[in-house]
């Protein structure tokens, strides 16, 4: 018996069994999931209906991500799965499906920060990444660009918790595409209460666990 993505099979709230009225058709097929990995980029073209194509993402490594506060997006590695509210599995096997809550690498949002506003993202910052900052302070600038870059600063309100994950060198994420259709993995940076949603649940969770 193959996929099927027919509803004919199923009983009805009473537990009726409908009557079988005509055979299974090509268009109600389903196909394999496509269980998206973490690792090198292995994406299939995949032929279906009216001769279109879908992109089956069965290694994907990086993303497009939006920083919505910041209006700032760009290209991140994906470092892992960490929650996934449909099924713990997933987690375990860091697959990358919709709606997944994954950790992203920081760099380039610290990078495009600390250049808009002239200034670290956060005080409380890793050996490894403070020789940047130091850069980011040293560097000659023009009387316009620092007027420029203090007004700026009075407007850089940044949310604690976001702040606090850039100490680490990694930020929550949720994938926002389909990587088993369209072959990408981008998505969106957690903040405001969505963030504060999901570090309870992981805190709640690994106290279960703990």
């Amino acid at each position: 018996m193959g996929i099927t993505r027919d509803s004919r099979h199923k009983r009805s709230a009473s537990g009726a069994r409908p009557k079988d009225y005509k055979k299974k058709r090509s268009h109600e097929k389903g196909r394999q999931a496509a269980n998206t990995r973490i690792g090198g980029k292995r994406i299939h073209a995949v032929r279906v209906r009216g001769g279109n194509l879908k992109y089956r993402a069965l290694r994907l490594e990086s993303g497009n991500f939006a920083w919505g506060s910041e209006n700032i997006t760009s290209k991140s590695r994906i470092l892992g799965v960490v929650f996934n509210a449909s099924n713990n599995e997933l987690v375990r096997t860091n697959t990358l499906v919709k709606n997944a809550i994954i950790q992203i690498d920081a760099t380039p949002f610290r990078v495009a920060f600390e250049k808009h506003y002239g200034k670290p993202v956060t005080t409380k910052r890793r050996a490894a990444g403070q020789g940047a900052a130091e850069e980011v302070e040293a560097q000659k600038k023009s009387y316009h660009v620092t007027k420029k870059l203090e007004n700026r600063q009075k407007t850089s309100g940044l949310d604690p918790l976001v702040e606090q994950q850039f100490g680490s060198g990694r930020l929550y994420a949720c994938i926002s595409s389909r990587p088993g259709q369209s072959g990408r993995a981008d998505g969106y940076i957690l903040e405001g209460h969505e963030l504060e949603h999901y570090v309870r649940q992981l805190r709640s969770r690994s106290s279960k666990h703990g």
